[in-house]
């Protein structure tokens, strides 16, 4: 009998140990929720959270869209020179990169054949000068006809030409630079025979670099000459050059559908900007001044229903916004913001409407770590809680 009452209190205990772990069991996830679990609402001991985020004030600025285009840096123009007669190259007094003015003598041709030549005709020239000024005292003393006057007279006009012609052809013999500028190209050495027409050097007029672009005809109506234009050159990465408009071509390309423009860099580039450079030109097409801007990272949501956080009063109040154009991280806002007005650009993507937050601008580190505070507005008080009740701390842990 005493065996008997002996098991069944052993029961009865059993049961009560399990009653009891069964409702700590059920306890430990409420107190997950308590401490700011799924729910995400509230922070330990039932305190709100509290989430540390970055503002910026909504500022009143400028803002375009922008086209890059690729093209090559150029002279505004390259002559070619040529050779106005044949013959025997004597000398060459230039070579690339030679700097040049007009007038300057790039190379020098054979003239002997022509010297003769000129002398032949000079005396030719003389003897008609002569005979003209005998007929003109004849006819006045009316001894000779006028049409033997006039033969004279045009002999006389027919060897000047012929003079005057061999002295160009000599003055051919010396090939002059036509324009101010550098020697690009260079086809000849002395001794070397050429003919007429043959290219002999290409001089630049590096007075002003262009570079000739093809825009499409969708943006070339919103660009006008002097507009100011930026230039990037890999030559140099990270040293934009200041440019402008200089003209835009009156056609198009009717398959391609782009429109010639060309830039012209600033005087101070000539002396690191080379010829040939590739360079990137970007163009401000639509340009807006007085707007209000906001950085690109503080919209949330969708294309079709954007909007920002705002703190007011240290809480995040949704926004909705209407926005106009983005350019190098920096929206228009149409409408929905007051200028001054402080916007989340960091630790807005977990934001809800109405969340009490933190602004910590600088703290980049605190945000990007977690940026929930829940427990320092109460931490000490929590931990002051689980200090003092042990017992529920293992129950926690064991939950875990």
């Amino acid at each position: 009998m005493k065996a008997m009452v002996r098991s069944f209190g052993v029961l009865v205990l059993a049961v009560a140990v399990g009653v009891s772990g069964c409702s700590k069991g059920e306890a430990t996830p409420q107190a997950s929720d308590a401490s700011g679990g799924p729910s995400g609402g509230m922070g330990r001991r039932g305190q709100p959270r509290v989430s540390a985020v970055q503002t910026v004030p909504v500022t009143v600025g400028s803002i375009a869209r922008s086209v890059t285009v690729s093209g090559v840096v150029e002279p505004l123009r390259t002559v070619a020179v040529n050779s106005q007669l044949s013959g025997q190259v004597l000398a060459v007094n230039v070579e690339e990169g030679t700097v040049v003015h007009t007038g300057d003598t790039l190379a020098e041709l054979d003239g002997r054949e022509l010297q003769a030549q000129l002398a032949a005709a000079e005396a030719a020239y003389q003897v008609a000068e002569a005979a003209f000024e005998r007929a003109q005292q004849l006819r006045d003393r009316q001894i000779i006809t006028l049409p033997e006057y006039e033969q004279q007279r045009t002999a006389h006009a027919a060897a000047k030409a012929t003079l005057d012609q061999i002295r160009t052809r000599i003055g051919y013999t010396h090939v002059l630079s036509p324009v101010n500028g550098v020697v690009t190209e260079k086809r000849v050495e002395a001794g070397d025979a050429v003919g007429t027409q043959t290219r002999l050097f290409s001089v630049a007029e590096v007075a002003t670099l262009v570079v000739r672009v093809g825009v499409s005809e969708l943006d070339v109506v919103e660009l006008k000459e002097g507009d100011p234009v930026q230039v990037d050159l890999d030559a140099f990465p990270g040293r934009a050059v200041s440019a402008h408009i200089r003209r835009i071509f009156p056609t198009g390309d009717p398959t391609t559908r782009l429109v010639p423009v060309e830039v012209a860099l600033e005087s101070s580039a000539r002396s690191f900007v080379r010829p040939g450079f590739l360079a990137r030109t970007t163009f401000a097409l639509n340009q807006r001044t007085g707007v209000l801007l906001i950085p690109q990272g503080a919209l949330v949501g969708g294309s079709s229903s954007q909007a920002v956080f705002v703190v007011e009063q240290g809480r995040a109040v949704r926004r909705t916004v209407e926005t106009g154009l983005m350019s190098e991280g920096a929206v228009e806002v149409v409408s929905g913001l007051e200028k001054g007005e402080p916007v989340v650009t960091l630790g807005n993507n977990l934001l809800r409407d109405g969340a009490e937050v933190r602004v910590v601008n600088g703290d980049t580190a605190e945000v990007e770590g977690g940026g929930d505070t829940a427990a320092s507005a109460g931490g000490s008080d929590a931990a002051a809680s689980d200090a003092g009740t042990p017992a529920a701390g293992s129950a926690g842990g064991a939950a875990k």
